[in-house]
């Protein structure tokens, strides 16, 4: 289905995601009986997807890949007046490709940019594309190149922690994303080959197998242009893709030639 593989020591976990996902469904019924109805008879299987998900991510998680792409990729298309097309592979809440948006305007505020963000779990999916979020101050969230109020409003003040308010993100950077539901362990993806020219994977494929994670890399792979840029996670390893592409920075690797 997902492709999501949890071990042995995640046992305390999955009885608490299944104590959820009951919940969840309002099922009438013992646990065997509801994965029986998921398993044999296609019920609730976007429930479960949505429950046995993780969805940890914040704004600018690893920001040496933003500095990355804000100082050696997207020069190249503001000179250009070239359009980049990007996609993130892992939307989770939307931070990540909100940050990938405002990296564009910081380098360049009139650059042309388009990003795709898929996710399997359809409540984050809502979640990004309302594009509210809680904000501390205090937090420092943000790397110190940024600031957070040229790309978001302030909404409604929080009383309880005195600095924490909601925010919401800008129009401008909103209307470069697109939000979509996708499975990374379909066999195959919606997108031509060659058609991004940046590609962000990260802190995803440790939820595979390494037989699977491979194998997503490499239709991943297939979707960039050669000299396109693929990031990955701190703990993830390019597996076969080490032939066709240069390493040029902390897990950051640039196409060279096709599989």
């Amino acid at each position: 289905m997902a492709g999501i593989t949890l071990t042995e020591n995640k046992d305390i976990m999955i009885a608490n995601r299944l104590d959820k996902l009951i919940r969840n469904t309002g099922f009438q019924g013992n646990i065997d009986d509801l994965l029986n109805e998921i398993e044999h008879h296609g019920k609730f299987t976007t429930e479960f997807i949505n429950t046995f998900t993780t969805n940890k991510t914040h704004f600018f998680r690893e920001d040496f890949h933003f500095v990355d792409l804000r100082d050696r990729v997207l020069p190249e298309f503001s000179r250009n007046r070239k359009e980049i097309k990007m996609y993130c592979s892992a939307s989770s809440t939307g931070e990540e490709p909100y940050s990938m948006g405002i990296t564009v305007k910081e380098c360049d505020s009139s650059m042309k940019a388009s990003i795709i963000a898929t996710d399997i779990d359809t409540e984050v999916l809502q979640y990004a594309a309302n594009g509210v979020y809680r904000f501390q101050k205090s937090a420092k969230e943000f790397p110190e190149w940024i600031k957070p109020q040229k790309y978001f409003k302030r909404r409604v003040q929080k009383s309880v922690l005195g600095d924490e308010s909601f925010i919401k993100i800008n129009d401008d950077i909103k209307s470069m994303i697109t939000f979509g539901q996708m499975n990374l362990n379909d066999e195959s993806y919606p997108f031509e080959d060659e058609h991004f020219d940046v590609v962000f994977c990260r802190n995803v494929l440790i939820y595979f197998s390494l037989e699977d994670q491979n194998k997503i890399l490499k239709k991943l792979f297939r979707t960039l242009k050669i000299g396109g840029t693929l990031y990955l996670g701190h703990s993830e390893s390019p597996q076969d893709l080490i032939d066709y592409a240069t390493r040029v920075g902390q897990n950051i690797f640039v196409k060279q030639r096709n599989i």
